[in-house]
């Protein structure tokens, strides 16, 4: 895959594989410094955010992208940097304390409901 935003849907899709909801891609170009977009989800248990990061991570290994990996699903957050695409992998509590979204508002809602 060449864009970022395939790249970013393509992680959404593998979230939803798993059955992970409220996915929402966002494109942050040119607004936030480090990556062009994110993939936000959420799981209802550390047991499905673990299948979710799995799914995630078996895709982007598919496509021979690298990534870098931090949280846990014990912790509520999981991040998986893959460079100008970033995934957050969010138990229902972190997701809303976190509210990034909000924090992020500026960005473009790219995809949803997968």
């Amino acid at each position: 895959m060449d864009s970022g935003q395939e790249r970013a849907i393509s992680a959404a899709q593998a979230a939803a594989r798993r059955k992970a909801y409220d996915i929402k891609v966002l494109d942050l170009t040119g607004i936030f410094p480090v990556a062009d977009y994110f993939v936000i989800c959420t799981g209802r248990s550390t047991t499905q955010l673990a299948a979710i990061q799995r799914e995630v991570e078996d895709d982007l290994k598919k496509a021979s992208e690298s990534y870098r990996r931090q949280g846990s699903p014990e912790s509520g957050w999981i991040l998986l940097d893959n460079g100008d695409v970033i995934i957050h992998i969010f138990s229902e509590e972190a997701r809303e304390f976190y509210d990034i979204e909000h924090l992020w508002g500026d960005g473009r809602v790219v995809a949803t409901n997968f």
